[in-house]
Order: structure tokens, then C-alpha cells, then sequence
């Protein structure tokens, strides 16, 4: 019979890979939201392509894990500013139920083109070889350390990019002011389309990992992970990196701890549940704050 400690430390280690996946797919949303103050609802969309992208590496070029995971963040980052520069950048200016309206247009073109191609799940064939050691009776793998480690290491990244190099900077400035930033020699369309890239490049590495943890992907997968994701974002405080991860994890262990304690079906309720409590408590989220805006 498992051991209480050992069954909670187990449930947290599942926590930490959800996690981890949810966190690089909530900074897509976050980067987006904090610059143009719109939330792309193709995200999710570009998650599951990421998914699929990866399946075709595996399994027509059969390519090794590092190839795979490059590719498929180089092809999302690349959809990523297609999508910038013919849904979004014609309605910047246009009332914000446009570009609403637009992006849950591209995420059901995203959806049904790949269903078009795959109009049922795809089992994507392991990538590596996963190796599960047993310590103190909680089976840690391979694949989980490096689901775990490589997201950390992304974000990490993504946060001395955003805090310590000029673009991160203009990011930043663009985010405060975007009136007054272009006055100042900062190519705003560069930046924007630069942010995009960089979201949608998270999110394809998110699919790849998500394919590996999870190999059976679906062209629906990216709704109820990119709303879960844009939870997170919520949660955490959109507009912000650190906010989006640590929303990311909460989500993650709320998820992992409702299985762990109750039937799986009560999982989506209490996620949303959350969502819900955490607005009327905390609008801006954790470690969000309401723009103020000088008049």
C-alpha cells in the first residue's frame, strides 16, 4: 500500500510536468495581452499545430527529439507572425470585438484545416527513450525531468529577454506607452511581430513536449488546453511573465490534487470555479495591477 507522503509527493511531480506545459502556453497569452491589451484566441490553435507539427517530424522526417522540438518552435513562431500580420494588424485600430472575432475565426480555420488532414487522433511515436527510476517509492522519468527542466530553462529565458535585452526593453515600452514609443525610433511593427513569434514559438515547444507526455493529439486539443492555458494567464495576472507562470503551476496543482481527491469529472468545474472566485476576489489576478491611464 502507497505511503500518504510518498502519493502526494507523486501528485506534485504530475503537477510540475502540467504545470510546466500550461506555463508556456499561458506566456503567449500574456506577452500578446500586455502589449496590444487583446487576448488571441488562436493561441490554443497554435499550441495543437505545434502538437502536429511535431507528429510530422516523428514520423515523416523521423527526426530526433532536439531537430523536432527546433523545428516545430521555428514553424509556430513563423504561423505565429503570419497570423500577427494578416488577422491582427489590419484591426488595430478597429473596435476590440473585431479582433475578437477575428481570432476565434483563425483558431476554427486553424482547427478544421488540420482536421481536413487528420480527421482522427494521431499517436505520436516516443522521442526518447524514457527511463523511470524509483526513489523512496515515487517513480520519477526521464521524460518527466525533461519536460519539467526544458520549460524551466524557457522561461527563464524568456524572462532575461524580456528584462535585460533591448527588445525586451521596447516590449516594455511599447507595453506602457504605445503613442509615444514610435516618436522614439522604436519600430513597433518589428516588436509586436517579434512578441508573436516569440509566444507562438513557446507554444509550439509546449506542443512538442504535451505530445510526448501525452502522445494521442486531436484537432480539438487546443480549446480546452488554451482555455485552460489563458486561465492561467488570468489567474496569475495577464499582462505579466511571472504572473502567467506561477498562475500556470497553481493551475496545474489544482488539476492534479481535484484527480487526486475526487472523480476526474469534477476537474473542469473546480479549474473554472477558480477563475471565477479569483475575479470577484482579486480582478487583476495575483500579481497583476489595473493600468492607470492619465487624463
Amino acid at each position: 500500500m502507497t505511503q500518504p507522503g510518498v502519493y502526494w509527493l507523486q501528485q506534485i511531480l504530475n503537477a510540475l510536468q502540467l504545470g510546466s506545459i500550461y506555463a508556456l502556453i499561458a506566456l503567449g497569452y500574456s506577452m500578446v495581452y500586455g502589449i496590444l491589451t487583446m487576448i488571441n484566441f488562436a493561441h490554443g490553435d497554435v499550441f495543437m499545430v505545434g502538437a502536429f507539427i511535431c507528429f510530422l517530424a516523428a514520423t515523416l522526417l523521423k527526426l530526433p527529439f532536439v531537430l523536432t522540438l527546433l523545428i516545430t518552435m521555428t514553424a509556430s513562431a513563423g504561423l505565429g507572425v503570419l497570423i500577427e500580420r494578416l488577422a491582427y494588424k489590419p484591426l488595430r485600430n478597429a473596435p476590440r470585438v473585431s479582433a475578437i472575432i477575428t481570432a476565434l475565426g483563425v483558431g476554427l480555420f486553424l482547427e478544421n484545416l488540420t482536421l481536413a488532414f487528420y480527421p482522427y487522433p494521431q499517436h505520436v511515436p516516443p522521442l526518447l527513450h524514457n527511463v523511470t527510476w524509483q526513489l523512496g517509492g515515487v517513480a520519477l522519468s526521464s521524460l518527466q525531468l525533461i519536460v519539467i527542466s526544458l520549460s524551466l530553462t524557457l522561461m527563464l529565458v524568456l524572462d532575461y529577454v524580456v528584462r535585460r535585452t533591448p527588445v525586451g526593453v521596447a516590449m516594455r515600452a511599447i507595453s506602457w506607452d504605445k503613442t509615444s514609443v514610435p516618436l522614439m525610433g522604436v519600430p513597433v511593427n518589428l516588436i509586436i511581430s517579434i512578441t508573436f513569434a516569440i509566444g507562438a514559438g513557446l507554444a509550439g515547444a509546449a506542443g512538442t513536449m504535451y505530445s510526448l507526455a501525452y502522445p494521442v493529439i486531436d484537432p480539438y486539443m487546443g480549446i480546452m488546453v488554451g482555455w485552460k492555458a489563458f486561465i492561467a494567464a488570468v489567474v496569475g495576472g495577464i499582462g505579466t511573465i511571472r504572473g502567467a507562470v506561477i498562475g500556470a503551476f497553481i493551475l496545474g496543482g489544482v488539476e492534479i490534487m481535484v484527480v487526486a481527491l475526487l472523480p476526474s469529472t469534477y476537474r473542469d468545474l473546480v479549474v473554472f470555479s477558480l477563475l471565477l472566485t479569483l475575479i470577484v476576489i482579486r480582478p487583476h489576478g495575483i500579481l497583476g495591477s489595473p493600468r492607470v491611464q492619465k487624463v
